[in-house]
């Protein structure tokens, strides 16, 4: 399966590479696009998932990365909507 990778800033400027194990990334995120935490984290959430369940229908079970891209993705979103920075999740770039 092609994989990607999605390039982030996030509020407080720090970046993340998120991993996806298929390119369905880009039908939910835009490169350049600024997300609020809450668009973000539904967006990744459905990407995410959606690329897990097409490994699982491929090979037979979900993808581990990708599971582990979206817990890390929720801590962030978690970390930032208690934390004084406020502001957006930027797509930086999404890279095959």
């Amino acid at each position: 399966m092609p994989e990607m990778h999605a390039r982030l800033r996030w509020p407080d400027g720090s970046t993340e590479r998120v991993y996806s194990p298929s390119l369905v990334l880009a039908e939910h995120l835009d490169e350049g696009a600024a997300y609020s935490l809450d668009e973000f984290g539904r967006r990744a959430r459905a990407a995410l998932t959606e690329a897990s369940e097409r490994v699982r229908a491929r090979y037979g079970f979900p993808c581990g990365r990708a599971a582990a891209s979206l817990a890390s993705v929720e801590a962030r979103i978690a970390r930032h909507r208690v934390g004084e920075v406020v502001g957006p999740v930027v797509v930086e770039a999404l890279e095959r």
